[in-house]
């Protein structure tokens, strides 16, 4: 049977709003398949992707968080079958290079990024190959396994760099899709305290009824105010997910003697570091947080079928596949208005 055309959201030069487009379909190529997109989630990356932050292939369908059906599959695939349920890795490998091997994949020399360096789930039809479709179960929702992709992905790998452990106390920085999933994943890991800091209430009163301790950063001094709730001494790891210079550098700041400030958030701009008092005096660490690994993704999906991270919630809109709807979901995440996560539905 022939492929019709479908629809698409796609920036075309940074700096521009999306723009509605119609896309000639395709049958896939050998070892890939061809999924029709039932949700896909919209990231504060794409924000700054459409602002021109971050290198980006135009024009471009934007959307790195895809689930969806698989339509179609290409020669050779074996492994998935047309109307299997699946959600979609983002990084794109070789699979062969020196940093697949050491399982560093999100830095492959060929790797490419769907919604960024190719086309992604902001459109009706996706095609990737076939080992990046991972089986989504029933038990988790279209919404939800979209936003498991980035969102929840990236939150585990940065626990897991700041290598939180039972007792710990936490802060993260940036209560919205990220945070709030890392707030539950840090109490799975055996977190004692987290403590939540954002600027937005609505996003704090949700913090708190995932069990962090909220700190606005409208009302007080988020340094000063950790390190009061601690008795002087700080956290054993921050995680910092909003993107801004000063949360990165007060991320640093709240850390204990042996702390680990793992840092997720997009910004171009430089952070500042007083060395003695905020490093070499406490052997405190910074690491970087790059993306997340495709084995993460099966120890997220199962978190969510026992229950110990809960997505029920944090989408808190959804929208259809259009231009206007999803520009102006951008422009909200650019100015920190109220909702968690938001999703396209085709």
């Amino acid at each position: 049977m022939p492929l019709a055309k479908f629809r698409a959201v796609r920036l075309i030069a940074p700096g521009r709003r999306l723009v509605n487009a119609t896309l000639e379909a395709s049958d896939p190529a050998p070892g890939d398949v061809l999924v029709r997109v039932m949700a896909a989630g919209i990231c504060h990356s794409d924000a700054h992707y459409r602002s021109g932050v971050g290198s980006t292939r135009h024009p471009c369908t934007l959307g790195h968080e895809v689930s969806g059906v698989v339509m179609r599959v290409g020669a050779g695939v074996t492994q998935i079958r047309p109307g299997d349920r699946v959600c979609l890795h983002y990084l794109v490998t070789c699979g062969a290079c020196r940093q697949c091997d050491s399982g560093a994949e999100q830095f492959c020399t060929t790797g490419e990024m769907i919604g960024k360096h190719r086309d992604g789930g902001f459109a009706e039809l996706i095609s990737v190959p076939a080992r990046n479709a991972l089986s989504l179960p029933d038990a988790i929702p279209f919404d939800q396994g979209a936003i498991l992709m980035c969102s929840s992905a990236t939150s585990l790998h940065a626990l897991k760099k700041a290598r939180i452990g039972r007792g710990d106390s936490v802060a993260v920085f940036g209560a919205g899709g990220l945070g709030v999933s890392a707030i539950q994943l840090a109490r799975a890991f055996g977190a004692a305290k987290v403590f939540a800091v954002d600027i937005n209430a609505v996003k704090l009163a949700f913090a708190a009824r995932l069990g962090a301790v909220p700190i606005n950063a409208r009302d007080h001094d988020s340094v000063k105010e950790i390190l009061r709730l601690t008795d002087g001494r700080g956290v054993d790891a921050s995680l910092e997910l909003v993107g801004a210079v000063r949360t990165m550098e007060q991320a640093v700041e709240v850390l204990a003697t042996g702390g680990r400030a793992a840092l997720a958030g997009l910004t171009d701009q430089r952070m500042s570091v007083a060395p003695y008092r905020d490093l070499l005096n406490k052997e405190a660490e910074i690491i970087g947080v790059s993306d997340h690994l495709a084995a993460e993704l099966h120890e997220l999906m199962d978190l969510v079928v026992s229950g110990k991270l809960d997505l029920n919630g944090v989408v808190s809109r959804t929208v259809p596949l259009d231009a206007d709807a999803i520009n102006s979901v951008l422009d909200d995440l650019e100015t920190c208005r109220d909702d968690v996560r938001s999703v396209v539905v085709p």
